[in-house]
C-alpha cells in the first residue's frame, strides 16, 4: 500500500514539473515575440522612405539662383536660371595690354568675376546667359549677356539711380562697338559724367568677356 502510494505521488510530481516547464517554455516564447514585433514597429516608424527627395526648392524653375554666392542685384537680373555658377578668370599682362590699348582704359583688377546661369529642360542642362558687374562713378551696373555664334553681346544693362533710356541704348552691343557718349550713346537723362564712366566701363567690360569666353569672327 505505502508503494502504490509513493508511485502515484511520484507521478503526480512529474505532471506537476511538465505542465511548469510547458508554461515558462511558452510565456517566454510570447514574451520574445512580442518584444520582436515591437522592434519592428519601431524601425518602420523611425526609417527615411528610400529614394525620399530633399523639398528646399533651391534648383526650382524661376526660384532664383542656387548659387548664394552671386549678389542679389545678379540674381535679380537672370530670373529665370535655376542655378548660377560664379567664374573667375586671369586676365594675363598680355591681354591687359591689349584691352587697354583697343579701349582707352586701364584695367583695374586682372581676377574678372563672371556669373553664368544655367537652367536643365528635356533632362539637359544648358548655359541660358551670364552677367557681370561693373563700377562707374560710385555706381553699380549689371551687365547682362547673351552668346552669338560664340560671340558675347549685351542682352540688358541693370542700375539705380541711372536712367533706363540710357541703358536700354546698349542692347545688342558687343565688343566692336564704339560705345561713345556723342557718338552711337546719347547721355538719355544721365549726368554727362556717369554716362561716360559708364560707357567706358561697360565696353571695356565687353572687350574683356570676348577676350576671356569669345569666340573666333570675322570684323
Amino acid at each position: 500500500m505505502k508503494k502504490l502510494a509513493g508511485i502515484v505521488l511520484l507521478v503526480s510530481l512529474a505532471v506537476a514539473v511538465a505542465a511548469c516547464s510547458g508554461g515558462g517554455e511558452q510565456g517566454g516564447t510570447t514574451t520574445t515575440r512580442n518584444t520582436t514585433n515591437s522592434a519592428a514597429a519601431n524601425t518602420g516608424t523611425s526609417a527615411s522612405p528610400v529614394g525620399a527627395a530633399s523639398s528646399n526648392g533651391a534648383d526650382s524653375p524661376g526660384g532664383g539662383a542656387a548659387n548664394s554666392d552671386a549678389p542679389a542685384s545678379v540674381r535679380a537680373a537672370l530670373p529665370d536660371a535655376q542655378s548660377i555658377t560664379t567664374q573667375h578668370k586671369d586676365i594675363s599682362d598680355s591681354q591687359v595690354a591689349s584691352i587697354e590699348k583697343e579701349t582707352g582704359t586701364k584695367v583695374a583688377d586682372k581676377d574678372h568675376h563672371s556669373y553664368l546661369a544655367f537652367s536643365t529642360a528635356g533632362g539637359t542642362r544648358k548655359q541660358t546667359g551670364a552677367a557681370t558687374l561693373v563700377k562707374a562713378n560710385g555706381k553699380e551696373l549689371v551687365v547682362i549677356y547673351e552668346s552669338r555664334n560664340g560671340v558675347p553681346y549685351i542682352r540688358e544693362v541693370r542700375a539705380e539711380g541711372i536712367p533706363q533710356a540710357f541703358l536700354d541704348q546698349f542692347k545688342g552691343k558687343g565688343h566692336d562697338d564704339k560705345f561713345e557718349v556723342g557718338g552711337d550713346l546719347k547721355t538719355g537723362g544721365a549726368d554727362d559724367a556717369t554716362a561716360r564712366a559708364a560707357a567706358a566701363a561697360i565696353r571695356q567690360d565687353a572687350v574683356i568677356m570676348q577676350t576671356l569666353y569669345g569666340g573666333k569672327h570675322s570684323h
